[in-house]
């Protein structure tokens, strides 16, 4: 798949999670179920265009130490997030009711350094190595100086309620779409 599409089709499924999130929010707990599942596939979809993204943010500012450095990191967050999302998925499916996930995912965090690596840090490297890359972008002036700004609202709203999950990725979407231009117009002058 063309970085151009994963620019767009990232943010979109990371919009689809979140509006999955809601409406298995709907009947006052999350999980298990098919929209749990449905809505963890659609992030582990975003999770591995991410990849995508990495790499071409990286060869965008030219392949340099620090956004190899960033990438490497950006990597590393995405494989972390990617096992809390796979074990997620795992519990949603031997778990009977949302009720039985509690002791399951115990489980799985009493797991030595499995906390700290796919839950309390690991995934945090995604988030910071998706904004360092575009804020070099913008520091070498191949964005706006808003992408940045769009990018960090994206990667905060859900701190204030993961509720506002799909309007960041409408955030992101948005700051993503010159992204793609350029990087579908670089492609064609590379060719």
């Amino acid at each position: 798949m063309p970085a151009r599409i994963a620019f767009v089709a990232a943010p979109l499924l990371v919009l689809a999670y979140g509006l999955l999130r809601l409406v298995d929010g709907l009947d006052g707990s999350r999980g298990p179920g098919p929209a749990w599942t449905a809505g963890h596939l659609a992030f582990l979809g975003a999770l591995a265009l991410f990849t995508l993204i990495f790499r071409e943010m990286w060869r965008m500012l030219g392949r340099g130490p620090l956004a190899t450095a960033t990438m490497v990191a950006g990597f590393a967050g995405v494989a972390a997030a990617s096992a809390q999302f796979a074990i997620d998925i795992a519990v949603g499916f031997i778990a009977a009711d949302h009720d039985a996930m509690t002791p399951l995912f115990a489980q799985v965090k009493a797991v030595p350094g499995m906390s700290l690596a796919v839950y309390d840090a690991g995934p945090f490297l995604f988030f910071i190595a998706q904004f360092a890359l575009v804020v070099q972008l913008a520091a070498r002036r191949l964005v706006a100086l808003w992408t940045p700004v769009l990018v960090l609202l994206d990667l905060t709203l859900p701190l204030v309620s993961k509720d506002l999950i799909p309007v960041g990725a409408l955030f992101l979407l948005v700051s993503f779409w010159p992204l793609a231009r350029g990087s579908a117009r670089s492609t064609l002058v590379h060719a």
